[in-house]
């Protein structure tokens, strides 16, 4: 019986890995030439003379030893010799293996690249054509919006007038920004979506007058950096499915109340969006600068908004691609943990 603690004999260590027989045809032919020398010497010692003396003694051993040392010396050469022509066989046909998967491999890249080549031409061709259109309605006017309607609620509260001002204003003119009616809450919200395509004419309208506004241009721009940024990993806000938040979290977050009082906010669940856009700004400070950049303006932009919109109006800016962009970057740096 073995001990307890003895470990079973592991007769792989002793078996032949090669596939081979333990004895070849050579071996058997070896050893069959062997034991005829071997008799036919220990015939000879029987039947020949017995008075050869030491000399005689030792050329008897040479005889009879030498031709068995030559013999068994020999099948030792064809045994490694079949050996080693087995292994470079074996490492000739892994050899062969890899080379046809990285064959494999090289044609899956480049089957791959033309078309991620051309998706990042599209990315980048609709991103300058946008900036061109965007900057083309800029520098035109609306007559149909100079005069303000009473049914059009501006989207930003009017700033008050500083009667503690030391400097009285100079007698130049009312400035263009004055003259300009304010930019109403439909527009704001229609704008901070942006334009669906290059079709969308109300969508170019409300963007265009939106930049006339130096607040919320701010914002329009902002939002514009991040959603480059993000669209060339991939992620696109149409493609997010946020949870709705209620109004009044809307509110007590322009009040200024951040954590976990206002997580309802973040309502987007897309595992891969959140991924990405944390290692994009971990690795890249310009994506984080401008991340951050557009948390601040939307931040201070939206506080302004809310004095003037209704619940409605709010729960239709949480629609927007800027707001969605908004709660992604605000899940990432952790405004609402």
């Amino acid at each position: 019986m073995p001990e307890p603690d003895e470990k079973p004999m592991d007769l792989g260590l002793y078996a032949r890995t090669d596939g081979e027989p333990a004895l070849t045809v050579t071996e058997i032919v070896a050893g069959a030439l062997s034991l005829i020398w071997v008799a036919a010497v220990v015939a000879y010692v029987l039947t020949g003379p017995q008075d050869s003396g030491s000399l005689g003694l030792v050329l008897t051993l040479l005889i009879v030893f030498l031709p068995l040392a030559l013999i068994w010396a020999a099948v030792t050469t064809l045994r490694s010799v079949r050996s080693l022509r087995t292994e470079a066989a074996r490492l000739q046909a892994t050899v062969d293996a890899m080379r046809n998967a990285y064959l494999a491999n090289q044609q899956t890249q480049a089957s791959m690249k033309p078309s991620v080549e051309r998706k990042i031409d599209e990315i980048a061709v609709s991103t300058k054509s946008t900036e061109t259109t965007i900057a083309t309605f800029a520098s035109r006017r609306d007559p149909l919006l100079t005069v303000p309607s009473a049914d059009r609620k501006a989207a930003m509260a009017a700033p008050r007038p500083d009667p503690m001002a030391e400097q009285p204003g100079l007698a130049l003119g009312t400035p263009a920004e004055d003259l300009r009616p304010p930019l109403s809450v439909a527009d704001f919200i229609r704008a901070l979506q942006f334009p669906e395509n290059p079709d969308d004419k109300d969508g170019f309208r409300a963007l265009r007058l939106a930049l006339e506004d130096r607040t919320v241009a701010k914002l329009i721009r902002a939002a514009q950096d991040v959603l480059t940024l993000l669209s060339q990993e991939g992620i696109y806000m149409d493609d997010l499915r946020p949870d709705r938040a209620r109004p009044e979290l809307w509110r007590r977050f322009a009040a200024g109340e951040r954590g976990r009082g206002v997580a309802g906010l973040g309502g987007i669940r897309d595992r891969a969006a959140l991924a990405l856009t944390g290692s994009r700004m971990r690795e890249d400070a310009v994506f984080r600068d401008a991340g951050h950049h557009f948390l601040r303006t939307f931040d201070k932009t939206f506080a302004e908004f809310e004095k003037n919109a209704s619940d409605a109006d709010l729960a239709d800016l949480a629609e927007t691609r800027t707001a969605r962009a908004f709660m992604l970057f605000g899940r990432v740096t952790g405004t609402f943990d």
